[in-house]
């Protein structure tokens, strides 16, 4: 079974006014939806979503100390806006650092996490 953990900024920290009639709780569903259709596929979930910087990189480094992962997957909320760019470049060295084996993919919504997992694994 492989593993895979997706990193991603919880949503209650994401401004949604550049995306009008999206809101949080939409994005918390599509990603329990894509986490359900992956432990069906029969991949081993887990979630990581971090705030804007306070707690996110202990956050990350609690994940990535309790299990080893096969793919990390990265967030579009997180790569995505500028405003963010710090974050990312954090979360990309940690990542690095401590996961060294796992192939990294990104998503651009939660809607196609399974596809950017299935470029590597």
């Amino acid at each position: 079974m492989k593993r895979v953990l997706l990193i991603g900024l919880d949503p209650t920290f994401v401004d949604f006014s550049r995306s009008p009639g999206v809101n949080a709780e939409q994005i918390r569903a599509a990603g329990r939806a894509s986490d359900e259709k992956m432990r069906a596929l029969g991949y081993d979930v887990h979630s990581c979503a971090i705030d804007l910087g306070e707690t996110a990189e202990a956050v990350i480094l609690d994940a990535l100390s309790k299990n080893t992962f096969d793919c990390i997957m990265i967030g579009a909320g997180l790569r995505a806006l500028p405003e963010h760019t710090l974050l990312f470049e954090k979360v990309i060295n940690l990542v690095h650092q401590n996961a060294p084996s796992a192939t990294l993919c990104f998503n651009t919504h939660p809607s196609n996490t399974l596809e950017a997992i299935h470029r590597w694994v």
